[in-house]
């Protein structure tokens, strides 16, 4: 089954930067480019709620702006992935050779 996985991600012939997942809904970072996203995303993340537990003046001024920030973020991680990615779609398991 690995080897059929691995397969599946090599195979991209218009070079999307994120390919189907293959379980559900959603995508899977299949180049270096795709690897790269999703690493900025943890470290923007990271870099924009780690200090902001010592700013916080309150516990629910913390979490609204995480949650914010993490909704911007997302929602930018998503339209890049729609932008640089095969559509998505629902599928379970390996597409059935036509």
């Amino acid at each position: 089954m690995l080897k059929e996985y691995s397969a599946y991600l090599k195979d991209n012939p218009k070079g999307y930067w994120f390919k189907r997942k293959l379980y559900g809904w959603g995508w899977t970072p299949v180049k270096w480019q795709g690897w790269v996203v999703i690493a900025a995303y943890i470290a923007i993340l990271l870099a924009i709620v780690i200090p902001l537990d010592e700013k916080s003046e309150s516990d629910s001024d913390a979490l609204f702006v995480v949650i914010g920030i993490m909704v911007i973020l997302t929602a930018i991680l998503i339209a890049i992935c729609y932008w640089k990615g095969e559509k998505p779609k629902w599928q379970w398991g390996l597409p059935k050779k036509k």
